[in-house]
């Protein structure tokens, strides 16, 4: 990459206990399940192959666990920002999937997100706003680094959709798994170039080469 190119990594967290079973938004004390801590070791070794210049989490415990392998890995320490937080999901906080399926507002979030908010909570558009807010900040404290950012699926899966100049009511079509990695870069006075998305496997050392 140039040097007046700034590419962030996009790194959802690892697996919890409820990965797949319940909505959990903002719960507090939501820790990573031992193939969480794996997948999060895993995904600091692939970091590793990269020369990193910040760490960036979101502040709930998942991501924070997820990014302190890669800082045990590198040295670097961990930024905590609130603009990488998990969409605030409000009263439906901890509900299972299954039930929430069966919501009529479940086919709106599913295929019209741009136009739904979340009863006492969040809506999709405020979600994106701030991660992009927060992106935007961060790679300009850093220009012409790679800076790894661990936040949630979502988040994560609009501001790619964005970056793509895709509508958000068609994030829903991008898939994030759990310690994925996902890179766009920034050139310098130009659009976004996304590089990679939902990389589980694969040598992330060529992404700042090209």
């Amino acid at each position: 990459m140039s040097p007046e190119t700034t590419t962030l990594l996009l790194v959802r967290h690892g697996q919890t206990p409820t990965t797949g079973q319940l909505l959990p938004g903002r719960t507090p004390g939501l820790h990573l399940s031992d193939t969480g801590r794996e997948q999060a070791a895993r995904v600091a070794e692939r970091l590793t192959d990269l020369t990193l210049t910040a760490l960036y989490s979101s502040p709930l415990e998942r991501t924070r666990e997820t990014a302190q392998a890669t800082a045990l890995a590198t040295g670097l320490p961990v930024i905590e920002d609130h603009g990488l937080l998990e969409l605030e999901v409000g009263d439906w906080t901890g509900e299972k999937l299954a039930d929430l399926a069966r919501k009529p507002e479940w086919q709106t979030v599913q295929h019209e997100p741009a136009s739904f908010t979340f009863p006492g909570g969040e809506g999709f558009r405020d979600m994106l706003e701030r991660m992009v807010d927060a992106l935007t900040r961060i790679r300009t404290a850093h220009p012409g680094g790679t800076v790894a950012c661990f936040s949630h699926a979502d988040p994560i899966r609009a501001v790619l959709a964005h970056a793509m100049g895709t509508p958000l009511d068609k994030f829903q079509r991008l898939s994030v798994g759990p310690c994925s990695v996902s890179a766009i870069a920034y050139p310098l006075g130009q659009d976004p170039v996304v590089l990679t998305v939902n990389s589980t496997q694969d040598s992330l050392a060529t992404l700042t080469a090209q």
